[in-house]
Order: structure tokens, then C-alpha cells, then sequence
């Protein structure tokens, strides 16, 4: 069984250094989507929608659930750019 941190910490493991920068993205990406679910729905009220100028049928569960995935969603992709671009360059193009 290998250990979940490399011996050397100047140097971890590939697969570990890939797992930390997943959560870097994807931890951040959650608490922003919590935040911007509070910010939205503080203003809007679900059972309001419509969609192609039909109410939308959801109950307000399905909307708030529906809403912080695509929230979720959009700040993965943002924080994931982000720790693209911070990347040097050589390991990227290793």
C-alpha cells in the first residue's frame, strides 16, 4: 500500500499533487456556489420562474438544487482556468 503523502516533499507524487490541485478548484468552486445560491435566492423566489414564458413547474427544492449545480458548475470552470493559468509553463508541457 503506498502512502497517501509522498516521502519527498519537494517533490510529491503525481497522483497526489493531482488530487490536492482538484480540491484547490473544486472546494472553493462549492463555498462560491453556497454563497451565490444565498446572494440569488435572497432576491428571487423560485416559484416566480418561467422558462420560454411558462412558469416552471419545479418545486422550490428542485430550483435551489437545479441552481447551486450550475452555480457549482460555472465556478469550477473559472477556478479550474485560474489554476491552469497559474501552472509554469514547463510542467505543462511535460
Amino acid at each position: 500500500m503506498r502512502p497517501l503523502v509522498s516521502q519527498n516533499p519537494k517533490h510529491p507524487e503525481p497522483s497526489t499533487m493531482w488530487q490536492q490541485r482538484l480540491m484547490w478548484v473544486v472546494w472553493p468552486a462549492f463555498l462560491a456556489a453556497g454563497v451565490l445560491e444565498v446572494l440569488v435566492f435572497a432576491l428571487i423566489d423560485p416559484q416566480e420562474l418561467h422558462w420560454e414564458g411558462q412558469p416552471l413547474l419545479w418545486s422550490r427544492s428542485a430550483v435551489y438544487t437545479a441552481a447551486f449545480f450550475v452555480f457549482w458548475g460555472i465556478a469550477i470552470v473559472s477556478n479550474g482556468l485560474t489554476a491552469l493559468l497559474a501552472m509554469p509553463a514547463d510542467e505543462i508541457n511535460r
